[in-house]
């Protein structure tokens, strides 16, 4: 049934999703507790409480939205993303050393894989929805010539791997909370957040250069915005530093536009069988004065 509505949704204009999104943003906000109280916090933590009501429509808009990424035709979607330098990403693959983009969950992320697929082959990290019916939606969406999906899996770490080393580009969502033993606790804004080490590792392994990516959704409709960023910080020292600087690169990213950050996602939540933030502080620096 949800894979129909988004089919359905999908032959609405864009400018027309994006103002149902925008109502649907607050009808959510205003319904859900949990759901309102959870994107407060954490835009409180984050210091960005001005976006508080642009955020709440951005969140609807960017819900309503995939249904035109994933469903409708690839001529209606492809003239509504424009990419601003891509020459930048292509002068750091022209290094042959590969190429890791980060994308958080800034803007419309779907998009970004998509639009940048079409000048680069692309591998990208995918779990799968939670919801089973969504799985065939989602995944026949996000698989083109041009993007392959590495499951989030050792194999799936193998392909990521495997395609930097023949000099291709990957991509992750560097703010998705891992899984337990694929990550180190670090301060996001200010609160202890489970922060995934793979890029970093990845970086180590192959050399690749760091490249931060958004696409920002345009008022009224208008399309999307795609941009690339230098990743300024250095990947060095423990998994914890590493996840740090990670955690600093996308505070900065955010920055640039923090009503369209989805700061209703649970970015503190502890999985499971994963230690909690103090035992694993306490786990580290007992390593640290064995060393």
């Amino acid at each position: 049934m949800l894979v129909n509505l988004f089919r359905l949704l999908s032959r609405l204009p864009l400018p027309v999703l994006h103002g149902f999104g925008a109502a649907l943003g607050w009808v959510v906000y205003a319904a859900s507790p949990s759901y309102r109280h959870r994107l407060n916090e954490n835009m409180r933590l984050a210091g960005h409480q001005l976006a508080r009501r642009a955020a709440i429509a951005e969140a609807g808009k960017g819900a309503l939205e995939l249904a035109f990424v994933w469903c409708a035709d690839a001529a209606r979607v492809r003239p509504t993303a424009r990419i601003e330098n891509l020459e930048l990403a292509q002068g750091l693959l022209a290094q042959g050393r590969g190429l890791i983009f980060l994308t958080p969950h800034l803007g419309c992320f779907e998009i970004l894989a998509q639009s940048v697929s079409e000048h680069i082959p692309l591998t990208v990290l995918y779990r799968p929805p939670r919801k089973a019916a969504l799985k065939p939606l989602v995944e026949g969406a996000r698989e083109r010539p041009t993007m392959r999906l590495a499951p989030a899996n050792l194999a799936g770490v193998r392909m990521l791997l495997k395609s930097l080393k023949a000099g291709g580009a990957i991509g992750l969502l560097p703010d998705q909370v891992p899984q337990q033993g694929e990550g180190a606790w670090a301060d996001f804004y200010g609160k202890p957040a489970y922060t995934m080490t793979l890029p970093a590792k990845l970086h180590q392994m192959s050399g690749a250069p760091v490249l931060l990516a958004y696409a920002e959704r345009l008022p009224f409709g208008r399309g999307y915005l795609l941009r690339f960023v230098p990743f300024e910080e250095r990947l060095e020292g423990s998994p914890e530093e590493q996840a740090r600087a990670i955690n600093a690169a996308m505070e900065k990213l955010i920055a640039r536009c923090p009503s369209q950050y989805l700061w209703s996602y649970n970015r503190y939540k502890t999985p499971r069988g994963a230690p909690p933030p103090s035992a694993a502080s306490a786990s580290a620096a007992t390593a640290g004065v064995a060393q």
